[in-house]
């Protein structure tokens, strides 16, 4: 279980990746073609008051949507960016980010999330006690996610 509370709070922690792009291509990508079937995980009070306190505000959802093959997992995370809702997709193998990508920007501004540039500087980020990133992320002012 704390593997999974370490998961999700990576994933709740972060920003994004690449143009736009469907879920169906992130999940052939990240799984070589065929995605597991997709889990749900429900979260907790203890589990939203956690991803509170990393995210500074209450997590909206009842649960997060997963899927897991072996030791690698996807996540899609719905976020409200300044005013509208971002869609990312965060894969995680042994306990460290492997790729953020944005499937979904509705944003005005802060386009600049979905480019590599940006979202390089996730690949092999994990956690540290405290539940933060275990190294520095370069924000885009005016990119809210």
């Amino acid at each position: 279980m704390r593997s999974v509370i370490f998961l999700l709070l990576m994933v709740l922690a972060l920003p994004s990746r690449a143009a736009d792009a469907t879920l169906d291509g992130f999940l052939a990508g990240t799984f070589a073609g065929k995605a597991p079937t997709p889990q749900m995980l429900w979260l907790t009070p203890d589990l939203k008051a956690r991803a509170a306190r990393v995210l500074d505000h209450s997590y909206a959802g009842m649960r997060v949507k997963y899927w897991r093959d072996g030791n690698r997992t996807a996540w899609v995370i719905d976020e409200i960016g300044k005013e509208r809702p971002i869609t990312i997709g965060v894969v995680v193998a042994n306990g460290r980010i492997e790729q953020v990508q944005v499937l979904a920007f509705r944003e005005s501004r802060g386009g600049e999330v979905r480019y590599p540039f940006f979202t390089r500087q996730f690949a092999n980020l994990g956690l540290k006690d405290g539940d933060r990133l275990d190294r520095h992320v370069d924000g885009i002012t005016g990119a809210t996610l």
